[in-house]
């Protein structure tokens, strides 16, 4: 992603309540005003790591959704899912989550307009209408509705205008690329605003399903919003209602074989966009809604009160075929249904010297996942033919009740010392109900079929569980002079445990040590799986030179990472014949990792007025770097009942963490006829990531490097745009992703081959090797008028 400045420190300056700040003010000194404290700042005077990208910033860059800019954000992950276009996995610092499975907090939180999107589903948010992005980074509960672990994403939507505004984006590009923004705005009276926006996002598919004959990686959206706004003349009361809907009919997005078929020897393709994926139940739909009302009233000269009531829902048919081959051997369609409701007041104050927060949230969400893994082709195996068709299905419906306290404040100590401590209790509470049962007849009726029951159901699991804690933080800065700041913090992360909706009661080992199957008491602590926390420690420096000519933030940081949520799937056997008739979820809580590192976001400007007034060149960069390990990781290697306890830290590794990530930026402003014209280059790379905590030799990603860029073209006060925009210019072929069902070593990870050298299924005939990539190269043109 090209960005004309450095993220989070010389952007477009805007307010708290997301109101671009003067240009003469961002242009003539560098502030940099954020909401990351829930009040207004400087950016280089807030003790916390964090990254901001204005709207304009974005369209500059061409930025389609917001993994775009993960690219030039230190140590931050943001990836689409496995499977499809819409669902977010999300890292920052080693924290975070690659499945997407229901019934789990999210390492990372995902903001919009300040409401927590519990469920990573319809989370990958498209750039149209937006303020700001902020990304901050480390434990955040102290000044947020919903503690989160590893970090926030705040997507901030612009404000309504005051006068009358219309706003026309179009983009044609490269694979048939075409996107059209219609935004309008009006006031109503004195204290009424409306505005509504609508999006149509289509793009043509990277690669083909040879099998099905239909494009793979197309995209097929629609997307709109509302808002209702009404502020009082004196501007003390501010009342905002907004409601959005995003609906998504792109086709299913199959992965490519990296193996040949080891039953069928269907030989891999060449082209790593195409695959030969075969299941079209469910037809896949994912339609994501909502409606928020945000109220500020200012009580006093001293406290402002504030509440964000909100209520969301997602509905995702997904039909996902591990395989990738057109043989019924691993597919799995699946449904995920979410719904939340939460509600949030701050209580903010502010005098000279004091100011801070007091707050309370509460959410209440369920999250239904179903699914079918179709095995037809093992169905010979336990004596079925292959055409009566064989699956296991699963249900895990869980329930969410939590609510929190927080509170957050910093005293002025002098006019250069500040010092901040707040604190969060958290209360969470989990109810869980799992059934899973072989079946025949193909799909079950939620997708569709008709299949029924083949025996007695292997799971039919209730369980509820709840979780508690109190989580600190304190912060002290030193400001020696104005352009310089420094600080240490500490942080505490909670994420509250759960019961796995994938789980299998006959995975269970028995610990008791009588013979017949394990207790209920057994199985309830094999489902269970325990809170995690973090200790984080973090110094960092912020400042400015020459007149602000140069900026820059530094960071260190260190955490002590305990009782990891790592939630995995395993073959199961149900009857102990040999034969995997489908998967399980399988939680480990790791005992002990570490991370530590450091980051580094730096902005210069290199000239200025050599072509005229607003003329200047600037190169930004940025640096991650982060030592991540497991220092302690538990698991039962040996036969069922007779396993031991066994440390395999040295063979696991943390997901989607590269060690290095880095990115640098040439930008320029050059005055040109009636405009401006805005040139810029991004260069980013990432070094080796690996998929999953064990490795795979297959699936990890080696390091690589993007080359972006763009150009663009406004006049008339900005009134009228045109940009030219190239990503991935190098055409780079990269993995974010994928599916390994392989037989390996249950201590090193090492996959396990034949005398041929080839991979070993551990569930279904053909073995399951299945990438997910990175776009290739993309140039589009985008037109924008506003009137």
């Amino acid at each position: 992603m090209a960005l004309t400045a450095a993220p989070g420190l010389a952007q477009e300056a805007v307010s708290a309540e997301g109101e671009p700040v003067a240009q003469e003010q961002a242009a003539g000194d560098g502030d940099i005003v954020v909401t990351a404290r829930r009040r207004e700042e400087n950016l280089l005077d807030v003790p916390i790591a964090v990254t901001a990208y204005s709207g304009e910033a974005l369209e500059n860059a061409g930025a389609i959704d917001i993994t775009d800019i993960s690219d030039t954000t230190p140590n931050v992950t943001l990836e689409n899912s496995r499977a499809t276009n819409s669902t977010l996995s999300a890292f920052i610092r080693g924290v975070g989550q690659q499945d997407p499975v229901g019934g789990f907090e999210a390492g990372v939180g995902i903001y919009l307009d300040d409401v927590y999107l519990n469920r990573p589903q319809a989370a990958v948010l498209d750039i149209y209408d937006v303020e700001r992005i902020e990304i901050l980074r480390g434990p955040q509960g102290t000044l947020y509705g919903r503690n989160t672990i590893g970090g926030a994403v705040k997507y901030v939507t612009r404000r309504l205008p005051d006068e009358f505004e219309l706003k026309l984006r179009a983009t044609y590009g490269s694979y048939d690329q075409a996107d059209g923004v219609v935004s309008l705005s009006a006031p109503i009276g004195d204290m009424f605003r409306v505005g509504v926006s609508g999006a149509r996002l289509s793009r043509g598919g990277f690669g083909d399903n040879v099998n099905l004959g239909i494009e793979n990686y197309n995209k097929d959206v629609w997307a709109g919003r509302g808002s209702l706004e009404f502020e009082t003349p004196d501007e003390r009361l501010f009342i905002r209602i907004a409601g959005d809907y995003t609906k998504d009919e792109s086709n299913p997005r199959n992965g490519h074989r990296l193996i040949p078929g080891f039953f069928s020897g269907a030989p891999v393709l060449d082209d790593v966009y195409d695959t030969r994926a075969g299941l079209t139940v469910p037809a896949q739909d994912i339609e994501a809604y909502g409606l928020m009302m945000n109220i500020t009233a200012e009580l006093s000269d001293n406290f402002t009160l504030r509440s964000i009531s909100a209520w969301r829902e997602d509905k995702s048919f997904v039909p996902i075929d591990f395989d990738a081959l057109p043989t019924i051997d691993v597919d799995v369609p699946g449904l995920y249904f979410n719904d939340q409701v939460s509600q949030e007041f701050q209580l903010l104050y502010e005098s000279d010297r004091l100011q801070g927060l007091l707050g309370f949230y509460y959410l209440e969400a369920n999250a239904l996942t179903q699914f079918d893994v179709l095995l037809a082709t093992t169905g010979p195996l336990i004596g079925l033919p292959e055409s009566e068709g064989f699956g296991q299905f699963t249900s895990g419906d869980v329930n969410t009740d939590t609510w929190s306290v927080f509170g957050d404040f910093t005293f002025d100590v002098t006019d250069w010392l500040s010092v901040s401590a707040g604190g969060r209790y958290t209360r969470d509470n989990r109810r869980s109900v799992i059934f899973k049962a072989n079946r025949t007849g193909f799909a079950s009726p939620p997708f569709g079929g008709d299949a029924i029951d083949l025996g007695a159901p292997i799971t039919d699991f209730r369980g509820e569980a709840s979780f508690d804690k109190f989580t600190p933080r304190a912060s002290v800065s030193i400001k020696p002079t104005e352009d310089l700041m420094v600080y240490a913090s500490y942080s505490k992360g909670f994420k509250g445990g759960g019961f796995d909706p994938r789980g299998s009661a006959n995975v269970t080992p028995n610990t008791d040590g009588v013979a017949g199957p394990p207790t209920y008491a057994e199985i309830y602590d094999f489902f269970l799986f325990e809170p995690e926390e973090v200790d984080s420690y973090e110094v960092g420096v912020k400042g400015s030179l020459f007149d602000r000519a140069f900026t820059y933030a530094l960071t260190g940081f260190y955490a002590d990472y305990t009782n990891v949520q790592i939630p995995g799937s395993v073959g199961i056997d149900a009857n102990n014949d040999g034969v995997f008739e489908g998967f399980a979820g399988v939680t480990t809580n790791a005992g002990k990792a570490r991370f530590k590192g450091v980051e580094a976001e730096l902005f210069a400007r290199l000239a200025r007025g050599f072509a005229g007034a607003g003329s200047q060149v600037t190169l930004a960069g940025t640096l991650g770097y982060i030592d991540a390990e497991y220092l302690e990781y538990s698991v039962i290697i040996g036969p069922p009942g007779e396993g031991v306890p066994t440390n395999v830290a040295p063979f696991r590794g943390i997901q989607n963490t590269p060690e290095f990530t880095a990115s640098g930026t040439l930008g320029a402003t050059l005055p040109l006829g009636d405009g401006d014209l805005t040139p810029n280059v991004t260069v980013s790379h990432r070094s080796s990531t690996q998929q999953f905590e064990i490795a795979n030799p297959y699936l990890d990603q080696p390091a690589y490097t993007l080359v972006d860029a763009g150009i663009t073209y406004r006049w008339a006060e900005d009134r009228f745009s045109i940009g030219l925009y190239g990503k991935n210019l190098t055409d780079e072929r990269y993995i974010t992703s994928g599916y390994p069902f392989i037989a390996t070593n249950p201590t090193t990870g090492v996959p396990v081959l034949t005398p041929a050298g080839d991979p070993i299924p551990a569930l279904g005939r053909e073995g399951v090797l299945t990438a997910f990539y990175g776009n290739p190269r993309q140039v589009f043109v985008t037109l924008g008028a506003k009137f």
